[in-house]
């Protein structure tokens, strides 16, 4: 499966992914904010997650969506986005993306955000997405408002991040299917 925008392609990662999946994700200021991304990022975690991520994809419960965001003009990606814990009979799912920094401020977490907030609301017919943000992100929280998305709480010293072992409190983000703006996107 393959979701397409003006100029990206979410979609499966590759082994042939690798170099570029490390040369981005492997800077402390990309993996700071994701919670089980350790840094260093060694090929040998990249191995594991190209594995994983493609077991995901073999899955036919299809509750969990793991795609890597390929830059067109570039044909390699530049980062990635997941749907997980999708529960159709609850009409639920939470989501999680990034971007290797030097592709950041150039509206490419936007088209891919908006790219699977429409494959999760219409094609999987949700209701509502959950989102959690590191405390000092300001950037992801800002991302997710645009769409629509509401803070909704504070989880005090609640998560630390692999890669710097920092504890941050967890802001607690919600979308639903009828708060979203999408016609801008």
């Amino acid at each position: 499966m393959k979701l397409k925008t003006k100029r990206l392609i979410l979609r499966q990662i590759k082994k042939s992914d690798m170099k570029k999946l490390i040369e981005n994700i492997n800077n402390i200021n990309v993996s700071k904010w994701l919670l089980v991304v350790p840094f260093p990022y060694k090929k040998k975690d990249a191995v594991w997650w190209i594995d994983h991520c493609n077991k995901i994809w073999k899955n036919n419960k299809k509750d969990k969506y793991e795609f890597s965001i390929e830059l067109k003009e570039e044909k390699n990606i530049i980062g990635g986005i997941t749907l997980s814990d999708v529960n159709k009979f609850q009409g639920t799912a939470t989501t999680g993306y990034w971007l290797g920094e030097k592709y950041w401020r150039n509206g490419y977490g936007t088209e891919a955000l908006g790219a699977l907030l429409k494959f999760a609301f219409n094609k999987l017919k949700l209701r509502r997405l959950n989102v959690s943000v590191f405390s000092g992100n300001p950037s992801s929280g800002k991302l997710l408002e645009k769409f629509g998305a509401k803070k909704e709480g504070l989880k005090r010293k609640a998560v630390r991040s692999k890669a710097n072992k920092f504890i941050y409190d967890e802001i607690i983000y919600g979308l639903l299917k009828s708060e979203w703006r999408k016609n801008k996107w």
